[in-house]
């Protein structure tokens, strides 16, 4: 498991390398001029969001690692709203056009809200790039993350293990406007349909604030005592402690995505037995990367760049708790420990 999420931070370090390498000591547009400095705007869906932070600190760390080596400034403007507002992002989209950044960084709350100021930027000039969730049929021009279907599928998958094939599965699901959660909801349905023991009892959207998803996964049990598992397509109740004292391991268990520090005492805990990370900090890394593969060394960009999730079970928890270190997450000192 270190083995994976260090091989893709050292072929980011590779990639860099290479770049020095070639003896740039600036790099140059296609006019031949020298390129001094890129600004990219981050706008991510909700600054309250703690693995879109996450995905801040990658995004600083290369443009520092990449700027360093390319001998040019390169600046991550973060025009993050503080809570999910597809309208407010493409408001946010302007305004970087405006400040003239060089391309933008995007994580779609509404694809349909954001589509066209995507298109207007790229028109005058500013790449666009999508990470996390897409903007099918706009005009950015690649997009990493993972393959939301998937996604689903594996959640409800792991989930059906720990459940024995039978029960009956909530799914809690976000922000019911973002395409990348809808998918993974319909993933996650798909996969049910294999386990004739299981049945769906409904799909639940919320606000994406730990405290409020927190707040819906309590009503629905309130509702609900009868459900035995919880199909997370996002960890955002994992974020609070509400759940660890409120969910009782031997009659509910949780399997979600994502997996920071704060998520990990629901796995030694057993109550979400399986976290399926996505690597939040390699969404701003490798956005950035790709930005400036596209703008400043001129290289052709794969339109999808597919993410992997990361299994994170008690089996594995000290080895990812000290991965999360070393990308300089905080991390109680107990899971560091683990073996």
């Amino acid at each position: 498991m270190k083995r994976k999420l260090l091989l893709g931070l050292l072929g980011s370090a590779i990639f860099a390398g290479a770049i020095a390498g070639c003896g740039n000591k600036s790099a140059t547009t296609t006019t031949g001029t020298a390129k001094k400095a890129v600004s990219i705007a981050l706008i991510c869906k909700s600054s309250t969001n703690p693995v879109f932070m996450a995905a801040k600190t990658g995004a600083e760390a290369a443009a520092k690692l990449l700027g360093e080596k390319n001998g040019i400034e390169i600046k991550i403007n973060w025009l993050t709203p503080p809570t999910e507002d597809g309208q407010v992002q493409a408001q946010k989209i302007a305004q970087s056009v405006n400040n003239g950044d060089d391309a933008i960084i995007i994580s779609c709350s509404d694809a349909g809200k954001v589509k066209g100021a995507i298109d207007d930027a790229v028109s005058q000039g500013v790449e666009v790039m999508a990470f996390d969730s897409d903007a099918t049929g706009s005009k950015r021009f690649a997009f990493y993350g993972v393959d939301d279907i998937k996604c689903g599928e594996q959640v409800m998958d792991e989930l059906a293990t720990q459940l024995g094939k039978k029960g009956k599965v909530a799914i809690l699901a976000g922000n019911q406007n973002a395409p990348n959660l809808r998918k993974r909801a319909e993933g996650v349905k798909q996969a049910a349909k294999k386990y004739p023991g299981i049945t769906i009892v409904d799909t639940y959207y919320h606000t994406e604030t730990p405290q409020d998803a927190a707040a819906k996964v309590l009503e629905v049990m309130n509702a609900h005592p009868e459900i035995t598992g919880w199909a997370m397509i996002g960890g955002w109740p994992l974020f609070t402690k509400t759940l660890l004292t409120d969910l009782d391991p031997a009659k509910v268990k949780v399997v979600a995505v994502d997996c920071l520090p704060a998520q990990l005492p629901y796995i030694e805990k057993g109550i979400a037995p399986v976290l399926l990370a996505q690597p939040c900090y390699m969404w701003g890394y490798v956005s950035v990367e790709k930005v400036i593969d596209k703008i400043v060394l001129k290289k052709e960009v794969p339109v999808m760049n597919e993410m992997k999730l990361i299994r994170v079970t008690k089996e594995n928890l000290g080895d990812y708790a000290r991965q999360l270190k070393e990308q300089g997450f905080d991390v109680p000192e107990k899971y560091l420990k683990m073996k």
